[in-house]
């Protein structure tokens, strides 16, 4: 039986690696875990949410990462109001930073650093963008198509999120920031015909493939949403570097 890539086991010297990366957080950060009936990877979303809060710092007797766990059966308005369809999810800053499948593998080095930025209100964006960023008012959905054993997918995801980080700090959550899993989510991956991930879409348009300089991305998603400029389906970048 070939092995299930989403099931990926956290090690202990992962978990020694996590819990030194989460020492640098200062405020808590909430995280939202979406299950439901049927689920066949919800339990692997749970135990990574359970084991980051796990292993996060103590402040005043409490963990800093703070997990809650939504039902669809039994929360379906909490399901509405962040805008969750899919099970499992996973989301920060109430869902404008979503996880659409498992986060696991290599994806949970993204969430680590995510979590972090967010704790430290730092989103290490530079500060051109965080200026074009507040002129984007207008309803922005990125999907990053990744999977777990993708080593460039976490740093397109990290990206991604502290642009929707970024938008959240200025009072609006219409910037969502949405990493899909492909492997629970083949038909996401079939709508952008994704032979090679990370595969990003902004606003249902295709518009890289691999890790896009800081600078591109912002003017691409400005491009797209902001000038709303006809844009075909192609291919516009295959840039892979981390941040």
């Amino acid at each position: 039986m070939a092995m299930d890539p989403v099931r990926v086991e956290i090690d202990e010297e992962t978990k020694e690696a996590i819990k030194e990366a989460l020492q640098d957080m200062v405020k808590p950060v909430d995280i939202y875990v979406f299950i439901g009936p049927n689920c066949k990877y919800c339990d692997e979303t749970l135990k990574i949410a359970k084991t980051l809060e796990e292993l996060s710092p103590v402040k005043d007797g409490k963990h800093l990462v703070r997990v809650t766990i939504y039902d669809k059966e039994k929360n379906p308005d909490a399901f509405k109001a962040q805008g969750v369809e899919r099970i499992p999810s996973l989301t920060l800053l109430d869902g404008v930073i979503r996880y659409t499948g498992t986060p696991s593998g290599e994806e949970i080095r993204g969430l680590v650093e995510t979590i972090i930025r967010i704790s430290q209100e730092d989103s290490g964006l530079d500060q051109s963008t965080i200026e074009k960023l507040r002129t984007l008012t207008e309803p922005t959905h990125v999907e990053v198509i990744v999977t777990p054993q993708c080593p460039y997918c976490p740093y397109a995801a990290l990206l991604t999120n502290m642009f929707a980080f970024e938008v959240w700090r200025m009072g609006r959550k219409n910037f969502i920031a949405d990493t899909v899993e492909a492997y629970e989510n083949p038909d996401i991956a079939d709508k952008y015909n994704v032979m090679s991930v990370p595969a990003i879409a902004i606003n249902g348009v295709l518009a890289f493939v691999g890790v896009p300089y800081e600078e591109d991305f912002i003017e691409r998603i400005i491009d797209i949403v902001k000038r709303k400029k006809k844009v075909g389906p192609q291919i516009i970048s295959e840039s892979a570097t981390g941040l």
